[in-house]
């Protein structure tokens, strides 16, 4: 595979969640690949390996699970593409951009085409499901007359709209991930990446969190979705990543969760 990475921005200016939601947005581009990770080894200085010899490609528009068990790299592949982690050896690439090679100034645009959603939600205690939301572009300095409109986007996307002044206490669990989605979002990341979102849900809400995912997939965002959930991989045979040990065991689209030889 030959992968020749940029350090500039993609001339076609992606379109917003405004276009996406107004039917405005161009068509996914299934050519263009917002992932790629090339001969990927992961390597602790305790000498453990967390990924070994990875080879990914995720078009603009995939829908895909990682699974595998406990230990099998999920976790640090997510972290090698937000650029918490740098491979020790191979390429990884988000969105045109060398994650080795940006200046350590370019790491913040590059994580806002990233929105991350995590099992335990991560909201703040303190402010109302609005104020949670509009933080995340408080943080990156976005004009205050961008965030209102920007902010009551997302919430009537996830269906939060009339729990917009509660605190997360107040919240169900359900409504709770729905706001850490929304937060995620309100940035128009090109890629969702959901360590687990469904892992403290009952089965109900969980499908419900499911069906706003591919919601938000079909409105062109990315999806890389990290699970344990056998029966939601199953159900949706979309394309599934399968790790263990560090390896890429599998790679198959319509799949379910364990291979079904």
């Amino acid at each position: 595979m030959t992968v020749q990475p940029s350090a500039s921005p993609s001339p076609l200016v992606p379109p917003s969640l405004f276009d996406r939601l107004t039917g405005r947005a161009r068509a996914n581009r299934p050519d263009h690949a917002v992932v790629v990770l090339h001969d990927v080894t992961k390597r602790y200085p305790n000498g453990k390996e967390a990924l070994k010899d990875v080879d990914v490609i995720v078009p603009e528009g995939d829908f895909v699970f990682l699974v595998g068990p406990s230990g099998a790299g999920k976790s640090t592949l997510m972290k090698l593409l937000i650029r918490d982690e740098l491979a020790t050896e191979g390429v990884v690439v988000i969105d045109g951009f060398d994650l080795a090679r940006i200046k350590r100034r370019q790491v913040p645009k590059i994580r806002r085409k990233i929105g991350i959603v995590f099992q335990d939600f991560k909201l703040l205690p303190r402010k109302t499901v609005w104020e949670n939301v509009a933080f995340a572009l408080e943080v990156t300095g976005t004009p205050r007359r961008q965030i209102r409109p920007a902010v009551d986007r997302v919430l009537a996307l996830v269906g939060l709209t009339g729990q917009a002044q509660q605190l997360p206490d107040q919240l169900s669990g359900g409504e709770q991930q729905r706001t850490a989605i929304a937060r995620a979002l309100v940035h128009d990341p090109r890629i969702i990446i959901a360590d687990e979102p469904t892992g403290n849900l009952d089965p109900v809400i969980s499908w419900e969190i499911i069906q706003l995912l591919l919601r938000i997939n079909e409105l062109g965002v990315t999806i890389l979705m990290a699970t344990h959930d056998a029966e939601v991989v199953t159900a949706l045979r979309k394309r599934v990543i399968a790790l263990e040990d560090g390896r890429i065991i599998r790679d198959e689209t319509g799949a379910g969760y364990h291979r079904e030889d």
